[in-house]
């Protein structure tokens, strides 16, 4: 039985992850919850799941929690909160994993000291290793500490690199559907608004993640994610646009072989994958081969896309750049959906920060988070400049 800390419990690759369990009782359970701030959906989760540990945001919603358990008389769950109670979730001594998806580097700190613990990860977060994946990989191979990826493209790219030798990969393929405005005329994007933006051809995910695959900045923030789970440079590492979304990505290698991954488009799949890794369970997860009958891959175009080329220039950079890449998209992003800036001013916002950006390679996650608040800072400015 391996007893699980999910770490954004209540986000879509949290409830994902409940369902494995519900799914394969006999393999998981749960330990520990990182909810956030959802309350009602934590109160149903700890009610059903009956955590030792259950994390929410703030002070006030942790206590607000601890008041329903009570009325409630489910006894036995400790109620803890912010940073410090997301760590004592990762860290817990009943979790044999954690699963670590709480969007941006919110869960960074819960992640590493997770690490620190040798409890295995199954990665969710890419913001986590774009911020600190310099930092992480390393206290990683250190304690022998596998990270698996969840994410759909790495989760196929661990799957297709089994097979082979890490000096015999040539090149790692990274698909990307192309988002909603793959063929959209570049005249029309300035006045681009967010309900469009929103309207992901192939996945339902959170509002960030759907507006960073329209600027196509996701896939680049994967390609510096990708460098650093598989150790190998951006050079090593490139985009396909794929709109059928079927292939999940490519792994080439040296004597000209290419394997592809290919599954359903639900995330269940790459969940159990890390979750049962090396093993492969058996699931209700069907593919219908008719769905490659017509398989379409392209090269993304730079000027349409160009998040897409500032993250290949922050990824051969490294460390700040890396960082102010993903605080100022995610700034940009916010302000995109709130009407202050238009969707080109999401890469026009990225472009300013990083220009301002000196190069630097943190080492601690204290720095790291240091440069963030910054880049975050910078970015701010930008759009209230706009």
């Amino acid at each position: 039985m391996k007893r699980l800390a999910i770490l954004g419990s209540t986000g879509s690759i949290g409830q994902s992850t409940l369902s494995i369990v519900e799914q394969f009782p006999d393999r998981y359970s749960v330990a520990t919850l990182a909810a956030g701030r959802n309350i009602d959906e934590a109160f149903t989760q700890a009610e059903r799941w009956r955590p030792r540990v259950v994390s929410m945001a703030t002070e006030e919603l942790a206590s607000y929690l601890e008041g329903r358990l009570r009325t409630a008389r489910l006894d036995g769950i400790e109620v803890v909160h912010g940073t410090a109670g997301t760590v004592a979730c990762a860290t817990h001594n009943e979790a044999d994993f954690v699963v670590s998806a709480i969007v941006g580097v919110a869960g960074l700190e819960a992640t590493h000291a997770a690490i620190l613990a040798n409890k295995p990860i199954g990665l969710a977060n890419k913001e986590c290793m774009v911020a600190a994946g310099e930092i992480l990989t390393a206290a990683a191979r250190e304690r022998n500490v596998p990270i698996l990826p969840i994410d759909s493209e790495h989760n196929a790219v661990h799957q297709c690199m089994r097979v082979g030798a890490h000096g015999e990969v040539k090149t790692i393929w990274l698909t990307a559907s192309g988002g909603p405005f793959r063929k959209t005329p570049l005249e029309e994007f300035e006045h681009i608004t967010p309900a469009q933006a929103l309207k992901h051809p192939t996945w339902v995910m959170g509002q960030r993640i759907t507006i960073d695959s329209a600027t196509m900045l996701n896939k680049g923030l994967e390609v510096i994610e990708a460098c650093r789970l598989f150790d190998v440079p951006p050079s090593k590492v490139r985009v396909t646009v794929h709109p059928q979304s079927t292939v999940h990505s490519l792994v080439e290698f040296v004597d000209g072989s290419i394997l592809a991954q290919i599954s359903v488009t639900d995330m269940r799949l790459p969940i159990l994958y890390a979750l049962a890794y090396p093993e492969r369970p058996a699931s209700s997860l069907t593919f219908d081969l008719a769905a490659l009958r017509h398989l379409d891959f392209e090269e993304p175009d730079f000027e349409r896309f160009p998040c897409l080329r500032l993250a290949f220039e922050a990824a051969e950079k490294g460390g700040a750049h890396c960082i102010a890449l993903n605080a100022a998209d995610e700034v940009a992003v916010d302000a995109f959906l709130k009407g202050h800036i238009s969707f080109n001013g999401i890469p026009r916002t990225i472009e300013q920060v990083l220009a301002a950006t000196p190069e630097a390679h943190p080492a601690t996650i204290a720095e790291v988070l240091a440069a963030d608040q910054q880049a975050r800072e910078q970015a701010r400015a930008r759009v209230a400049g706009s």
